[in-house]
């Protein structure tokens, strides 16, 4: 058991391979069997509180669980293990929007944890395959981030506007701004935005540093409006409707 600990451990990640779509398989059955419940969730006040509770709790678990792993593990550094990674400041992001049912937090959250998370999952910036801990962490969170933002879609009934994709691009670029500072000083890559990953990404497709970053502007536009273009559909099917 100790080997699905240990930070040397010899379980490498392969992308695409089994356990990678077995994780995919997963995460898809959830979103369904999510989709499938909405209605069974959203007639009863007691199983939205429960639901959106299980959500936070598994986020604050994923969370707190990788942070006691770094330390004990001795391998918490400023330079790597900060929370500035955006999967991770979406993840903070699910759980306050969780508890106080936050429409300001899911405008944003729902473009960068939708985008960031589905991204991750296809393309895992990953060492250690399952069981590895370190496995069984990233992609629960990943997919719980997922299924937070989604809950809140067809549970609770929130929709984003054409006016979030603008305020999310404000919100990524100062954020962005402030993790590039930061990354001057640790000598950290937080978000990628010094460097690209060592491991196969969609920034490889994107050009060299620093013109990778204007690209991943417009890759990043393009999937928010595709990401927002099921709502348009449904306003204007709306409209046709009351005419």
């Amino acid at each position: 058991m100790r080997d699905w600990l240990d930070a040397y451990s010899s379980h490498t990640f392969t992308a695409y391979s089994a356990s990678h779509l077995a994780a995919l398989g997963i995460m898809a059955a959830l979103l369904l069997t999510l989709y499938a419940g909405r209605r069974w969730i959203s007639q009863s006040n007691r199983r939205w509180r429960l639901t959106r509770a299980a959500l936070a709790v598994v986020l604050i678990l994923c969370e707190l669980s990788l942070n006691l792993w770094y330390v004990t593990e001795g391998i918490y550094n400023v330079k790597d293990t900060l929370p500035l990674e955006l999967c991770t400041i979406s993840l903070y992001m699910c759980v306050v929007m969780l508890i106080w049912r936050s429409r300001a937090i899911f405008q944003i959250v729902y473009f960068t944890g939708i985008g960031g998370a589905l991204q991750a999952l296809l393309t895992p910036v990953l060492y250690y395959d399952f069981p590895h801990y370190r496995f069984i962490e990233f992609f629960a969170a990943h997919i719980a981030i997922m299924l937070a933002v989604l809950y809140m879609v067809w549970v609770e009934g929130y929709r984003p506007t054409l006016k979030s994709i603008a305020i999310t691009m404000g919100f990524l670029n100062v954020l962005a701004g402030v993790v590039y500072v930061i990354n001057t000083i640790t000598g950290g890559n937080y978000m990628f935005v010094s460097r690209k990953p060592d491991t196969p990404s969609l920034l490889d497709l994107l050009g060299p540093h620093p013109w990778y970053i204007l690209s991943l502007e417009v890759v990043a536009v393009v999937l928010f409006l595709l990401l927002y273009l099921p709502f348009t559909w449904k306003r204007k099917a709306a409209r046709e409707l009351d005419a």
